[in-house]
């Protein structure tokens, strides 16, 4: 059984993925348990479809028993998940993040490969630029490797004085108090703007690792 959460998954809108028929059905099912009162062209918004689309993706969930629709006019209108549709949504939800996990993972193992470069130039202590997703795979793909993290830093006002897997979330003054062997830029937007920033403050003997350059 699915539980109702305020937050639930949602599958992104990907580049480099190309959806199938899984994840679309996923797509929709998810949209309608979020907000069943949602209508076709916002559940066509939501799933990044097109609403001749999500049309016939409703009428097949339905014919599948796992949707039921209640209300006759656009008003009243609404879409609902039968108890076999949230059986079909956590099984799609699980195979999704299965995948998802093997991906993260794979990601993971290539860094590490990567950051041993690093490690053999004789860098023992990093900083790491900038708090998003990709700065969770850089800081778990460093855990086997003899790189000791110091510092976490962030342009965002609203990250800093938070933290980030244990560490406080600095602000770019603090780098050059930090004193670090490198500073590795977590961020895949605005490296050069990044970049700059970090070389106004740190020494010119402080090496700064782009993702990018690895």
């Amino acid at each position: 059984m699915v539980e109702r959460q305020a937050n639930m998954i949602q599958p992104f809108n990907a580049s480099f993925l190309i959806p199938t028929k899984k994840f679309r059905r996923l797509s929709v099912l998810l949209a309608i348990y979020n907000n069943p009162k949602i209508s076709q062209h916002k559940i066509a918004q939501a799933s990044h479809l097109s609403s001749s689309m999500v049309n016939n993706y409703i009428k097949s969930l339905k014919q599948d028993g796992l949707v039921r629709m209640s209300g006759q006019t656009n008003r009243t209108q609404a879409y609902y998940l039968t108890n076999p549709g949230k059986t079909a949504l956590m099984s799609l939800l699980m195979g999704y993040s299965t995948e998802i996990i093997q991906l993260y993972g794979g990601a993971k193992r290539e860094l590490t490969k990567r950051f041993e470069q690093v490690v053999a130039e004789g860098i023992e202590t990093i900083i790491l630029f900038g708090v998003a997703e990709t700065a969770e795979v850089v800081h778990a793909s460093l855990r086997d490797l003899p790189l000791e993290i110091i510092g976490v830093i962030d342009s965002d006002p609203e990250k800093q004085g938070t933290r980030f897997n244990g560490l406080k979330i600095q602000p770019p003054e603090a780098l050059d108090d930090l004193k670090a062997d490198a500073v590795v830029i977590t961020s895949f937007g605005k490296q050069e703007e990044i970049y700059k920033t970090i070389r106004s403050v740190v020494p010119g003997n402080v090496k700064i690792v782009r993702l990018t350059d690895l």
